[in-house]
């Protein structure tokens, strides 16, 4: 465009002609009337030039593009680059379909260049919210959406950012005004955000705005300023008394499994000890009844080899066997029984 604006301004000079002291000259007859025709030329040049200009556009890959002809919605324009009529006959209006949104209530983040992102507070009249036992608490949360109908969402409801954003605080705050605010600063933080995130989609349902709302997070759930000491302290106070709680439910973890398995061992060694011996009664038993037969059987053969197995029992543990004759007071060695087991021991040795 800036070529056809250079040539356009030749041929204004060339009509002009040259400058005199007195200021310009008047254009002379003999001026040839092609330099009207470049002006038309260079006029029409650049109106198709403006014309072509207006008629591309380029959609980002995380974008969509509504198009309107005449105000009516005639389709949705996908990434990439596309062509609709000059002259105002189409309008494009560029919707971030496919990033996650977000609105943020209590704070705002600030992006600064090449550096952290940096959180700003200062906004009570959105984190202040009442419990529902008369407690003050402060609460900062962040609300995600994406956008899943562009077409819904610009031309739906007349603003959907600020509908999502009054109905999100309105369901926030009256899920935190009916618990307690313990409950809230403590243990139900997770439960009251997946709580809100339901009914926020189900309002937007209702709306039919195009949004879909993907998660709720509470950032910071804290007490008034004033009151921060003493909560820091009953804070404190919570965690030991859970940390008590948890090293006993450790020391009964531990006690009980072992206890247990004393009981169980103990009672195992009883049973073996009982089978044993019953095991040992029956043997027995079997012995004796096999002694009987052979003793009914055979009576003289058996009462001499029990005899002789008694006494090979009983003689290797008793001492030296002496014999006292009548009347005599020294006892007369007869038997020397250790001598005479040592005395096969020895010659088994030598075999």
């Amino acid at each position: 465009m800036s070529d056809a604006r250079d040539i356009i301004e030749q041929l204004l000079r060339r009509t002009r002609g040259p400058r005199g002291p007195n200021g310009p000259r008047t254009i002379t007859p003999n001026t040839p009337n092609i330099s009207w025709k470049a002006v038309i030329a260079g006029i029409v040049a650049l109106i198709v030039l403006w014309t072509a200009a207006s008629s591309i556009y380029t959609v980002q890959p995380d974008e969509r593009a509504v198009i309107k002809r005449f105000g009516r919605v005639i389709g949705i324009a996908e990434p990439g680059l596309n062509f609709k009529l000059p002259l105002g006959v189409d309008t494009v209006q560029v919707v971030a379909t496919e990033r996650v949104l977000k609105e943020e209530f209590g704070f705002r983040s600030e992006q600064a260049e090449r550096t952290r992102t940096q959180f700003a507070g200062g906004y009570p009249d959105e984190s202040l919210m009442l419990t529902g036992d008369l407690n003050i608490i402060q609460v900062e949360w962040v609300v995600q959406y994406r956008i899943d109908d562009p077409v819904k969402y610009v031309y739906g409801m007349r603003d959907a950012r600020k509908t999502l954003r009054d109905l999100s605080e309105s369901v926030l705050r009256r899920i935190v005004g009916n618990r307690i605010g313990s409950d809230v600063l403590t243990v139900g933080r997770i439960e009251i955000a997946s709580a809100a995130r339901d009914e926020i989609q189900a309002a937007m349902q209702r709306y039919d705005n195009g949004i879909k709302v993907i998660t709720v997070q509470l950032q910071d759930v804290l007490p008034p300023s004033r009151v921060q000491p003493a909560f820091n302290e009953v804070n404190e106070s919570r965690q030991q008394l859970e940390r008590m709680v948890n090293d006993a439910t450790k020391q009964a973890n531990e006690a009980i499994p072992k206890a247990e398995g004393t009981a169980k061992r103990t009672v195992a060694e009883a049973e073996g000890y009982a089978t044993e011996r019953v095991n040992r009664a029956h043997g027995d038993v079997s012995a004796f009844s096999a002694v009987l037969a052979e003793y009914k059987r055979a009576p003289e053969v058996t009462r001499t080899r029990l005899y002789l197995e008694a006494l090979g029992k009983v003689l290797p543990k008793i001492g030296s066997v002496v014999v006292v004759q009548d009347g005599q007071t020294n006892p007369l060695p007869l038997l020397n029984l250790r001598d005479a087991q040592k005395v096969p021991q020895k010659q088994e040795a030598t075999r």
